[in-house]
């Protein structure tokens, strides 16, 4: 049966229009069940921690729960392809990091692009490392610690759990003109257990470390961000000590796959945005030695900024050092 050209162009245009209102109508009814978060590294860490402290608080607001899926292997890029892979339409999203949507995106040769394969959501916390030694290293101070490590040319050693730490131990060996062996770990846990342990020498650790030094088990000598964090205001910065250049803090931020809904995003942004604002979840946090970003950067904007200018300073470093996945 032949259909008139004017009904055919009205059933075309009515068929067309139906993925557009399925879209409006899942972005307004959403989340109609649990949202999985996935993160890309080991239970039990400060990754793991950070997001289950958020996804428990931001239950409310979306009137579902978050669940946790850990995801891990190649430090972080495992779990960051399953979450790029995922549909967009809200029910998994990831907690990215410094390490697995900037760095990865150097070390690794991977089936994703960890900027344009995704959409970001909201830029949650950042926090800066310490820089911390056993406590029988002789050096009282940065340069006393520096003078050392010159004197002793790979006779000491660091360890290094993450992609972002051995960028920078390379970058703080460039800057201070020192050698010593990098001993990778599979945790954060295991290596400040042998730091304290006497095990190996140095160590690039979050401040939730502060009250070990603070106790005399281990040594800190400065810290990488660019101002003193309010968690160790006694405790001096690179820049200070003479070294500007060794500037780090790591941050988090979440992610969903690329092409998911606006309203979904929206909405996912909020959630997060009222967990940051919980005073419980800010005090947990402050414990953990996490500082959290100013409301007026906790945008899915300002966390695509960041990571595209990380990429721009890091990738080139990493490729001049020469630094390989491991």
């Amino acid at each position: 049966m032949k259909i008139p050209r004017r009904k055919f162009l009205h059933l075309a245009a009515g068929t067309a229009a139906v993925p557009v209102v399925s879209r409006v109508a899942t972005a307004q009814t959403y989340p109609t069940r649990p949202v999985t978060l996935i993160v890309s590294l080991a239970a039990g860490g400060l990754t793991d921690v950070v997001a289950r402290v958020l996804a428990e608080r931001m239950r409310g607001p979306l009137g579902q729960p978050v669940i946790i899926e850990n995801v891990t292997g190649a430090e972080g890029s495992i779990g960051a392809g399953r979450a790029a892979r995922a549909r967009p339409d809200g029910y998994t999203i990831v907690l990215g990091f410094f390490g697995s949507h900037v760095v990865n995106g150097a070390y690794y040769s991977l089936p994703y692009d960890v900027i344009n394969d995704f959409t970001p959501i909201s830029l949650l916390v950042t926090f800066p490392l310490g820089l911390f030694a056993r406590k029988t290293v002789p050096a009282q101070s940065l340069n006393e610690l520096i003078a050392w490590l010159k004197a002793n040319p790979n006779g000491a050693s660091a360890g290094t759990f993450a992609a972002g730490q051995r960028l920078l131990c390379a970058f703080f060996r460039k800057e201070t003109g020192t050698q010593f062996t990098l001993v990778p770990y599979r945790g954060d846990a295991a290596a400040m257990q042998d730091l304290i342990a006497g095990q190996i020498d140095l160590l690039f650790y979050s401040l939730d470390s502060l009250p070990l030094a603070r106790s005399g088990s281990i040594k800190v000598y400065a810290v990488t961000s660019d101002a003193r964090s309010v968690l160790a205001p006694e405790v001096p910065t690179m820049a200070e000590l003479g070294f500007p250049a060794v500037s780090y803090s790591t941050w988090f931020g979440f992610f969903a796959p690329k092409g998911m809904p606006r309203d979904i995003v929206s909405k996912l942004n909020t959630a997060a945005v009222e967990a940051l604002a919980d005073p419980a979840v800010r005090s947990r946090l402050l414990d953990l030695g996490i500082e959290i970003f100013p409301r007026e950067r906790q945008t899915p904007e300002a966390l695509g900024a960041l990571q595209r200018a990380d990429a721009a300073k890091w990738w080139p470093l990493i490729n001049e050092f020469g630094i390989k996945a491991e």
